[in-house]
């Protein structure tokens, strides 16, 4: 709906020149307009292709551990998977706590909760990483501070002796990574870049999360990845159309202000005008008002 608002309010400033007046020679400009909005359409569509599925699936991830460093030998106590399928969430998650095989810090059990007693009834790392590669596939996975995350997943999976790219690099998988901190704190530089700060920015609820959990962080992330995601498409639609706008304008312009002048403008009836005000009387906060006075 924001990106109707942004073409209409780029096509309405070209085609509306004093008092109103809508000159029939601009059909060209709504015609390359058109054309942008295609050519945006198309990329998604292209990058939908590229994937392995016939849709985008993209993968919000978040882990717990018992400390910060799997140089210290610190292990991954819980994994939370939320599907995402053209940027909408699914019912698809996937949710696993692990038994560490070692002790969970005092800080990581005020974080998370999850203490050694609870761990220990799990499944080690070794008896479930097939089934978390299984859900996560080759898609896209997106994850808030994703060097900390997929640094104890490679760990972890270096520990079964498992490696997808049979290369010397620490990465074990071929998936393709978003991670949102980088992408919040290009976006939005400046300001807190937190998952709880961005919870509160997009007016994402987040009440629920009261200790951090693997499959609650990662519910929430999907929400904001997706809000942030819209933002980008939007964005890149503005700038598609005002670029298609500018280019025309600023071609001839001294022939098109000739061509303008020359042309004989549509002017509304007594009738139209008062039906369109009834109109848009009947709308919450319309965006006719930042151009025509009562």
């Amino acid at each position: 709906m924001l990106s109707l608002i942004f073409i209409h309010k780029i096509i309405y400033d070209i085609l509306i020149i004093d008092n109103n007046i809508l000159y029939t020679n601009n059909m060209k400009l709504i015609k390359n307009t058109r054309r942008a909005i295609e050519n945006t359409r198309r990329g998604t569509c292209r990058e939908i292709e590229n994937t392995m599925h016939s849709k985008c699936r993209e993968i919000a991830l978040d882990t717990e551990t018992t400390g910060l460093s799997f140089a210290k030998g610190d292990r991954i106590i819980e994994i939370g998977c939320v599907e995402i399928i053209d940027k909408k969430i699914t019912n698809n998650s996937y949710h696993v706590y692990i038994n560490p095989e070692r002790s969970v810090s005092i800080e990581s059990t005020q974080i998370t909760g999850l203490t050694n007693d609870f761990l220990k009834e799990f499944k080690t790392f070794k008896d479930i990483y097939k089934e978390f590669l299984d859900f996560i596939q080759n898609d896209r996975l997106v994850i808030h501070n994703a060097p900390f995350d997929m640094s104890f997943i490679n760990w972890e999976l270096g520990l079964v002796n498992y490696n997808a790219l049979n290369d010397d690099t620490n990465k074990r998988i071929p998936n393709e990574i978003i991670d949102t901190l980088s992408m919040s704190r290009k976006k939005y530089p400046g300001s807190p870049a937190t998952l709880d700060a961005l919870c509160k920015k997009f007016n994402v609820d987040s009440t629920i999360r009261s200790k951090h959990g693997a499959l609650i962080d990662a519910e929430l992330l999907a929400q904001v990845y997706i809000i942030m995601s819209v933002e980008k498409i939007q964005m890149n639609l503005f700038n598609n159309v005002l670029n298609a706008s500018n280019t025309k304008i600023n071609r001839n312009n001294s022939v098109n202000r000739q061509l303008l002048s020359n042309r004989k403008p549509i002017e509304l009836s007594a009738e139209d005008i008062l039906k369109h005000r009834e109109f848009i009387k009947k709308l919450n906060n319309p965006i006719w008002h930042d151009y025509i006075k009562e």
